[in-house]
């Protein structure tokens, strides 16, 4: 892998609570820059998509941060994210749902997403709260749904990415490591383990560390 090959693969993020559209602009200019993608707010990718160059691929999440909104509203969320402009989507999963074992209800609640647009679908599994049996019928869900791929974390639950995980995920589907992937040397361990993407605020930071 080259450093462009690496650049490719990281969805540098801007996702918290106090996002401000210069903070966008930032995130955006150095995706440009270094040839990554963005994963932004919802709020913002009708904006991005009036400035940014046309082949910059931006992801948005739907669901976020902890996958509470009811089927509908997901749904809905999506499809505002397709007319604004999203190339991908990232849903978080119903955790509460699926630890009371409703694993029909946390399949058919991605279903509504995926079917609500042609757009690629992430799902966002929170794998920091979750036990090993889990994930495994997260995962499972997210396959039965018709996802793209699934990802370990939003980052805002205690925890990230880590080889088991992303080893037991990738069984299932493409795999997207997100949380506490600060540098290439991070990165490089999930690529190890089987991850396909990489999701990180620190995507600059990746790149510059990266020794080919």
């Amino acid at each position: 892998m080259n450093r462009e090959e690496l650049a490719a693969r990281i969805d540098h993020t801007v996702l918290g609570p106090e996002t401000t559209p210069a903070d966008v602009e930032r995130v955006v200019e150095e995706a440009t820059e270094y040839g990554m993608n963005v994963c932004i707010p919802p709020c913002y990718v009708a904006d991005v998509r009036s400035y940014a160059p046309e082949d910059l691929t931006v992801a948005t999440v739907v669901g976020f941060p902890h996958g509470q909104h009811e089927r509908h509203a997901k749904a809905s969320e999506a499809r505002v994210a397709y007319a604004d402009g999203a190339d991908e989507l990232d849903v978080v999963t119903n955790v509460g749902r699926l630890k009371a074992g409703e694993l029909d209800a946390v399949r058919d609640d991605l279903a509504a997403v995926v079917d609500a647009t042609p757009l690629p679908v992430k799902v966002i599994i929170e794998t920091p709260l979750l036990d090993d049996d889990e994930k495994r019928e997260a995962c499972q869900a997210a396959v039965d749904a018709g996802a793209d791929m699934v990802k370990t974390a939003t980052g805002f639950s205690e925890g990230g990415a880590t080889v088991p995980d992303v080893e037991l995920m990738r069984e299932y589907l493409p795999v997207k490591a997100s949380g506490g992937v600060g540098d290439y040397e991070d990165a490089r361990a999930m690529f190890d383990a089987g991850a396909d993407r990489i999701g990180a605020s620190s995507g600059v930071n990746i790149v510059e560390t990266f020794e080919g």
